[in-house]
């Protein structure tokens, strides 16, 4: 039975068990939103919505739909600060909002365009030698993940750490024993705060070319950022640029390798479509779900609600809503409307990290599009045996790629 401060899970509402159901959800994600658009849990006591409509109206709407919540679908411990951008609405979110997001403006993502080009090419080199290649571990992962860290300040030599405080905070709650997965959060989030501590002081006395060091110079309410806060932006920013470029190069090379053949070729002899395959990956295999609280009694949705009600908003349904998107479960890079899709939220609560995952992987694609002639199958695989436990994430994608030959250039 759920408490006040019992966690969301997803797959025991949408009874998604199976990992072929994980996968592929288009046939439930269509029965909800025909026949049970606006949905009650009555044994996690929480309200789901799938259209297109009501979950734009439940993103941007932060006054009756409030970010300030006690249960989630993927809850990360507490932190005792000025400045937890994801549990706070404006105006105390604008404002802390705009401290952070100096990082992912298009200048300085200009400014950091070179590195992330050279950790993508030297990543690509490196598949260049492999007998088997893997998208998964030898592109996906390492790239974001390294990536975040360079920009932040941290070691290298420090990545698999990173990597996984990351993934054991920011995945979704498993069905199998929420208590478990809580004391993981707790100790990988008090493992980061003591890893990352030392950096911001020693940061803080010799600042560098990078964003904790921007940070320690910040000032919020008049004061500058104490260490912890700049911990805990800091850890937001991982967040932000790192499992959601993962998920997204995973997907698109699965779609351009195992699901639809043709549309790599279709790339390297028009560049321009870059762009749109990565908004219509984002749109048609992005199955993402947040949650907010109404703040007030409401029947906005068609339905009497009370104050206090938790809404989880099922943001994979939605950019699967024929209504917007006709025949959606086709992935369509001429599609006009892609960028549409609501992958990254709306609102005030618009992904940070949104631009940066996007500039990743155009480079990466870029970069991959430069080495590679193909990318083919290597034998059967079924990415329903292929994913994190309880997630519809993929562990491993094994491909063959055919390299540019640069003499008939």
């Amino acid at each position: 039975m759920y408490s006040e401060h019992s966690s969301i899970v997803i797959h025991e509402i949408s009874k998604l068990q199976s990992p072929e159901q994980l996968w592929s959800p288009y046939d439930w994600y269509h029965d909800m939103i025909v026949n049970n658009p606006i949905y009650y849990d009555e044994k996690q006591n929480v309200w789901n919505v799938f259209r297109y409509d009501d979950v734009n109206r439940v993103l941007s709407d932060f006054k009756l739909f409030s970010s300030i919540r006690k249960r989630s679908v993927s809850p990360i411990p507490p932190v005792i600060t000025r400045v937890d951008i994801n549990s706070t609405d404006p105006p105390i979110q604008r404002d802390i909002r705009k401290l952070v997001s100096s990082a992912f403006t298009p200048r300085s993502l200009k400014e950091w365009e070179p590195r992330i080009r050279g950790i993508a090419k030297e990543l690509i080199d490196n598949m260049k030698q492999m007998n088997k290649p893997d998208m998964i571990s030898d592109l996906a992962v390492p790239f974001p993940v390294t990536v975040i860290s360079d920009l932040l300040g941290t070691p290298r030599q420090d990545l698999h750490y990173i990597k996984n405080w990351s993934d054991i905070l920011f995945f979704p709650n498993s069905e199998v024993d929420v208590t478990d997965q809580a004391k993981r959060k707790y100790r990988a989030m008090s493992e980061f705060n003591e890893y990352l501590l030392p950096i911001v002081k020693e940061k803080r006395q010799n600042p560098e070319q990078d964003i904790i060091s921007d940070l320690t110079l910040a000032a919020y309410e008049g004061t500058q950022l104490t260490d912890e806060e700049v911990v805990t932006f800091s850890l937001g920013l991982l967040a932000a640029g790192n499992e959601t470029t993962t998920n997204l190069l995973g997907n698109m090379f699965y779609t351009f390798a195992y699901e639809q053949k043709g549309i790599y070729q279709e790339i390297l002899s028009n560049r321009s479509l870059i762009s749109n395959a990565i908004e219509e990956t984002l749109r048609y295999r992005f199955p993402i779900t947040l949650d907010r609280v109404l703040t007030m009694d409401s029947d906005v949705l068609g339905v009497p609600m009370k104050k206090g009600d938790v809404i989880v908003i099922w943001l994979g349904a939605a950019n699967n809503d024929a209504e917007q998107f006709p025949e959606p479960n086709k992935f369509d890079i001429h599609r006009e409307n892609s960028n549409k899709h609501l992958s990254f939220g709306k609102g005030p609560h618009f992904c940070l990290g949104a631009p940066l995952a996007r500039l990743e992987a155009q480079i990466a694609l870029e970069c991959f599009i430069e080495a590679f002639a193909d990318i083919v199958p290597t034998e059967t695989f079924n990415p329903a045996l292929h994913l994190h436990k309880g997630t519809q994430n993929l562990l491993t994608l094994p491909v063959e790629l055919k390299i540019v030959d640069k003499s008939i250039i």
